[in-house]
């Protein structure tokens, strides 16, 4: 069939007749070209970092003390609230692929690609934080290109928490800059 130029090659009456046959699959059609039990296994990994993610960003918002810590607090606070939204999306999407998301605290530190690493003091704290960024962010890279264009949905859910996980390191190495005083990157 074509419409403005473009050849469809998906005949509609098929799409439909497929849709009704698989139903049972919900969102899974035949199109998907990932494996879905490797695809839900990496995704708990991605769970649990993010958990690991709340629960330090929010153990130092409350501990974190000092001169210049309640604009640094407001921050960790911040990024705890973006951090469990990215879990509850990745769970979300656990849930889709027929898995069921695990939230168990049994086992979370060694489920995540990050550390759970308490810092003694604020400067200590915000290095933490910016070492985990950057371990998700790498992570998450590598999963982008893993997922491709065999799960789409999955990557671009993938690509949108990488956004937010980079402006996190960013925000964590300004943090950084302005309380040790000097560049840590190479102009």
């Amino acid at each position: 069939m074509k419409t403005n130029g473009h050849t469809f090659l998906t005949d509609v009456k098929h799409l439909r007749a497929q849709a009704r046959k698989n139903i049972e699959n919900g969102a899974l059609t035949p199109a998907y070209q990932g494996d879905v039990k490797q695809t839900i296994t990496i995704l708990q990994t991605v769970l649990a970092t993010e958990i690991v993610c709340v629960l330090r960003y929010t153990m130092n918002a409350v501990v974190a003390s000092g001169l210049s810590s309640q604009s640094v607090k407001e921050e960790f606070d911040e990024h705890a609230k973006e951090e469990q939204d990215h879990a509850r999306r990745v769970a979300e999407r656990i849930n889709q692929l027929g898995g069921t998301p695990n939230f168990n605290p049994e086992g979370l530190a060694s489920r995540s690609a990050s550390q759970y690493t308490e810092g003694a003091n604020l400067v200590e704290m915000i290095k933490e934080n910016l070492i985990a960024e950057r371990i998700a962010c790498e992570h998450y890279q590598e999963l982008i290109r893993f997922f491709g264009d065999k799960d789409s949905t999955t990557r671009v859910m993938m690509e949108s928490i990488l956004v937010n996980e980079e402006e996190h390191a960013n925000d964590m190495h300004d943090l950084l800059v302005a309380h040790e005083g000097k560049p840590t990157l190479p102009n």
